[in-house]
Formats: C-alpha cells, structure tokens, sequence
C-alpha cells in the first residue's frame, strides 16, 4: 500500500498556500490523510470549513511517509500548540518529506526539526528573533528551501512549494498546470 501524506491542519490555517501542492498530490495519485488536533471542524482563514479524517491522537503513524504544513493567520495564537509539536516530533523521521510553508516553520522550529538545517519562512525577522528558536545564520531569503528531507517556503511561493513536493515524493504532474 503507498503511504499518504498527512496534511496537518489548525485555525486559521491558509486555504492557497496548500492549492497547488494538493492538486500535485491528487495528479500524483498520492494518498492524503487530513489531521486536526480534535475532531471539530477547523476554519481556514478564507472560511472554508474542513472536517479532518483524523486527528493527532488517531493517526497511525506507520501509513505516513510525508507532512504537510500550510501557514495561518497568525501562528503565535495556536492552541493546542504542544499537541502539534508532539505530532511533528512524532512523524518527523530521517526519511519523512516534510513540507512547510508560511508562518508554519515555527512549528517546525519549535519541535526541533530545523536544527542545523536551511530554511525560509514567511515570518518578520524580529518576530523570529524574538521567537528565540530559530537559528537565525541559517536562515535564506530564497522563496523555497530545500535541504535534505526538509522543504520551506514563502507563502507567495506556494506554486514551486507544491513542485518542489511532488518532485521530492518522485510524483508523476504535469507541471504545466501550474505555469507563474
């Protein structure tokens, strides 16, 4: 059975930012499982409503081979913010595609998971200094990041954000769909 890509979600969270790297999933033919940390259904910050297939507690973590992480309003007011960092730790091995995008690399951050590691994120650099976890010489301009297993990108580069996923899961997509 091909393993899916979990694609977290919590309040707020960015509707376009996940756009282009479901549809790459879906012409991929890759499977996805929805998560939330309950099961109440969670408002993006354009009002669409999503009621999750599962949540943190539920997931079994042996089907998941891949994360995605959508950006939100404003990442600082998350509650249930341990339960999300106690899900990335738990889904983030060696061999896990993760893909963040947005103010999400804060989680990625706060679970420990960019140690050592190149990255961007749609963040002010005073907020990411005063977050105090990030570090901050390894941070890039660029509008996508990849390093090893890790994607981060800009919430205005969500189209190459979404190639750069596809291509890591070696997906089949016609990346013409998705032309700048």
């Amino acid at each position: 059975m091909m393993k899916k890509t979990a694609v977290l979600l919590y309040p707020q969270f960015s509707e376009y930012e996940l756009s282009v790297a479901l549809s790459i999933l879906m012409q991929g033919n890759k499977p996805t499982v929805t998560i939330g940390v309950n099961n109440q259904p969670i408002k993006g910050e354009s009002g669409l409503s999503v009621v999750t297939d599962t949540t943190v507690d539920d997931v079994n973590f042996d089907e998941i081979d891949s994360l995605l992480l959508t950006g939100c309003m404003d990442i600082f007011s998350l509650t249930n913010e341990d339960k999300i960092i106690n899900f990335i730790r738990k889904v983030a091995k060696e061999e896990t595609i993760i893909a963040s995008i947005s103010s999400s690399p804060y989680l990625l951050a706060k679970a420990g998971i960019l140690k050592g590691k190149k990255y961007t994120v749609g963040m002010t650099p005073e907020n990411m200094e005063s977050s105090g976890i990030f570090e901050m010489e390894n941070y890039s301009e660029e509008l996508v990041v990849k390093d090893g297993n890790i994607i981060t990108a800009r919430g205005r580069g969500f189209i190459k954000f979404g190639k750069y996923l596809g291509n890591a899961l070696k997906l089949e997509f016609n990346e013409r769909w998705y032309q700048e």
